[in-house]
């Protein structure tokens, strides 16, 4: 499906005239690299060329342009913006010294060298070997030879380079923001390739086991470096704030195995799985000596990321060239909002399309930018535009509050996720049920709080970062009271006389049931806030 694009984009630098110019983008299907990837889709998006203005009909800073925008959507008639002529040549002229320079390094791509019309050549084990050779010597990471890497590599060549050319495009806006953040904690930029491996540079990618992001944090691993949930934000999808994060973590796990391949391969299956592995192998400490003794995820994970390393920084000998190209890092800017707005009203006003801002601007869930007390959210915008919207801030405000007016439904109230909550252990807890009343994983609990085994001890105080608390239970075992007896009000509790059963050895909740008259298996469940049919020992139930 082709995408509208910058429809009927007008030159703010023109004084006499203003030109309209118009760009299509495509859908184009990509293939999934290794398992541990997302399948994204790469919309290509290009910047249109301004036309140069008459600078020697410029007169001064105060000149303007007059530009007519149709928001008849909004307010039933058209709107005149203004843009300062001057400031938007300097803009520009900024813009130009960027592509100039050695950061913006298009490739010229004949026709014969289309990824469609190149035949792969058979490369060989001893080119191979020289050439990783070479990156060893480059990199503090073990880029050593193995046949398992060799597979890998000529694997991803044979059936992925329309896939790695388009991801190549997308590195053009990521990679610059990546190494910033890498060179800024002093981490080996060529980590830049992780976010590939772990996301497949798709910033609102989720795992099946809830991990969201470039860089795949999991709720409360990314509640511990800082990025927050709310009902309109998400930050583990915002390019600047997950990569620093992620800059910490790995920055972390570097300082306990010294060691950037363990460090990676702590980063996909947590340190503790990282050190079961060295003791089973004798206490071995490097990676491809350990490796058969990882998790089958993580054993994989280190060789998909040589494997991306290799083929990026050998593209040209491979015929490999960006394909689908978004935007360039260079030519974005930031502007902090002073009201809610949403895409679809930004896209109204300035004419830039959805699909552009959704990819400029992944954090915001519901395509809405919020404005919240001590809170600043900020929209990212082409860098041509950001002069429209300054210069007509009250006007873009305006109708957006007009067209609040006419919605039907209001918008969602804002809400931000519970930040930790310390429950206290009580008789018949055990983890599945502490589980499911905050919405989070056992395996979650368990990483959380250190612990080796399922057993739970009463007093026990277990730190939990709750997704959403659905106990009925008494605000009394938590430090979140208020949030509890909310949840309390909006739940039928059973009321009456009960029996209290204590599980014993062999129960079952079938079992249970038939012991007491007209109660089934489902009640047991509902009265007891049981989601599992399994049973400790011990468990008290009631019996209504």
């Amino acid at each position: 499906m082709k995408l509208r694009v910058f429809l009927a984009f007008i030159s703010l630098i023109m004084l006499e005239s203003c030109g309209t110019t118009q760009s299509t983008s495509e859908n184009t299907n990509q293939d999934i690299i290794p398992a541990q990837l997302d399948t994204i889709a790469a919309v290509a998006y290009k910047i249109p060329d301004e036309p140069k203005p008459e600078l020697s009909k410029i007169r001064n800073a105060n000149e303007i342009d007059t530009i007519k925008i149709d928001t008849s959507l909004i307010s039933g008639k058209n709107i005149s913006f203004i843009d300062h002529v001057v400031v938007s040549e300097f803009d520009k002229k900024w813009i130009e010294s960027w592509k100039n320079s050695k950061v913006y390094n298009p490739v010229s791509i004949s026709p014969k060298d289309t990824i469609g019309s190149v035949v792969v050549e058979d490369l060989s084990t001893e080119v191979l070997k020289e050439r990783l050779a070479l990156l060893n010597s480059k990199t503090p990471f073990n880029v050593e030879y193995n046949a398992s890497l060799e597979k890998i590599i000529k694997h991803y060549l044979k059936s992925r380079k329309k896939t790695f050319a388009n991801l190549m495009g997308r590195a053009k806006y990521y990679f610059p923001l990546f190494e910033e953040q890498l060179d800024k904690y002093d981490i080996p930029l060529e980590i830049k390739y992780l976010a590939i491996v772990e996301s497949a540079l798709n910033p609102v990618a989720k795992s099946r086991v809830g991990a969201k992001g470039l860089w795949q944090f999991m709720y409360g691993t990314g509640f511990q470096y800082g990025l927050k949930v709310s009902s309109y934000v998400d930050e583990r999808s915002d390019p600047i704030k997950s990569t620093e994060a992620a800059c910490k973590y790995l920055s972390k796990l570097y300082g306990i195995f010294n060691d950037w391949d363990l460090a990676l391969a702590a980063y996909n299956s947590g340190p503790g799985n990282v050190n079961k592995a060295i003791r089973r192998s004798g206490g071995k400490t490097n990676y491809w000596n350990i490796r058969n003794y990882l998790p089958r995820e993580t054993a994989g994970y280190l060789p998909a990321f040589y494997a991306t390393y290799y083929i990026f920084e050998y593209a040209n000998e491979h015929h490999i060239y960006p394909k689908n190209e978004i935007i360039n890092r260079f030519e974005t800017d930031t502007i902090l909002v002073k009201r809610q707005l949403t895409f679809e009203q930004v896209n109204k006003v300035l004419d830039i399309d959805e699909d552009l801002l959704q990819f400029l601007n992944p954090q915001y869930k519901l395509k809405i930018i919020p404005v919240v007390k001590d809170k600043n959210y900020v929209l990212t915008i082409p860098k041509y535009m950001v002069g429209k919207f300054v210069s007509n801030e009250d006007k873009i405000y305006a109708f957006a509050e007009a067209d609040d007016a006419k919605r039907e439904k209001p918008f969602p109230k804002y809400t931000q996720g519970q930040s930790k909550v310390v429950y206290r252990v009580r008789s018949g807890d055990y983890l599945g049920k502490i589980a499911k009343r905050y919405g989070v994983s056992v395996s979650s609990i368990k990483r959380w709080n250190r612990l080796r085994s399922n057993s739970l001890r009463i007093g026990q105080r277990l730190t939990i970062y709750p997704r959403n608390h659905v106990s009925s239970s008494s605000s009394k075992s938590t430090k979140t009271n208020k949030t509890s007896k909310t949840v309390k009000t909006q739940k039928t509790v059973q009321k009456g006389k009960y029996t209290t059963y204590v599980v014993k050895q062999g129960d079952s909740l079938w079992l249970i049931s038939q012991k007491f008259p007209k109660v089934s298996v489902d009640q047991i469940k509902k009265w007891n806030d049981i989601w599992s049919d399994k049973l400790q020992p011990g468990t008290k139930l009631k019996i209504y």
